[in-house]
């Protein structure tokens, strides 16, 4: 069903994914990714492959390096804490807000929509990167691919999700950048909408399954009922 004010005038909250939809963070993980390669002595990874990678958690993330390089799996513990502690320590550094993320948050909340930032990315890393951004204030909850037994595209993250906002799946909008995003909502009864200029593995965006794709997030509130007050407490 397309989206328009009317279909999304039920909505009371929205869940919003974070890299390639808030920020782009592919900066950070071909630092950090550049740093475990040479520890380990392996060749580095390029943008374009990154790009194509992102999205699945850092679990997969090192897995297909180690592939892409022509490592064995084998290394994959050792890979995995030294991609974690560069990391750590570069989270933010090399990142940036997309346009119209600070101005799409601040309206979708200022419409009475209660946020939620759920992504695929460890909790660890996710949280002190939307502190360092400004980013942190305008959600309620943050759930990292490690807040639940399993990630999207699988429903359960945006099930978790609507369940701690205590809104049925069809009043929570999704929003993403990838196929998974948008799989995930579909399976969990969620309305979607993806950004254009995000990590979509590869895959052209119009190709997914999606009630509407936007250049910006702000772009979004044109569809948007502005509420008289918050839809639920916090």
């Amino acid at each position: 069903m397309p989206l328009s004010k009317t279909t999304l005038g039920a909505l009371r909250s929205a869940i919003v994914d974070l890299d390639g939809t808030l920020i782009d963070t592919v900066g950070d993980f071909e630092v950090a990714l550049g740093a475990m390669a040479a520890e380990l002595g392996l060749p580095a990874v390029n943008r374009a492959f990154i790009e194509r990678t992102v999205g699945k958690g850092s679990e997969h993330l090192i897995l297909r390096t180690l592939a892409e390089v022509g490592a064995s799996a084998s290394l994959y513990e050792q890979a995995w804490a030294r991609y974690q502690q560069h990391y750590l320590r570069i989270n933010g550094l090399h990142a940036e807000v997309f346009p119209g993320v600070r101005e799409g948050l601040a309206g979708l909340a200022g419409r009475g929509l209660r946020l939620v930032c759920l992504t695929n990315k460890p909790g660890a890393f996710a949280r002190p990167l939307l502190e360092r951004k400004g980013l942190a204030r305008h959600f309620e909850h943050v759930f990292g691919g490690d807040a639940f037994p399993r990630k999207k595209p699988d429903p359960l993250p945006l099930l978790e999700a609507c369940r701690a906002l205590g809104h049925a799946p069809r009043e929570v909008l999704m929003v993403g950048d990838s196929s998974n995003d948008a799989a995930a909502a579909r399976a969990a009864g969620c309305p979607v909408v993806l950004m254009s200029y995000g990590y979509n593995h590869g895959q052209p965006i119009a190709d997914v399954d999606a009630d509407a794709v936007f250049d910006r997030l702000d772009d979004l509130l044109a569809l948007l009922v502005p509420s008289a007050g918050p839809s639920g407490g916090r």
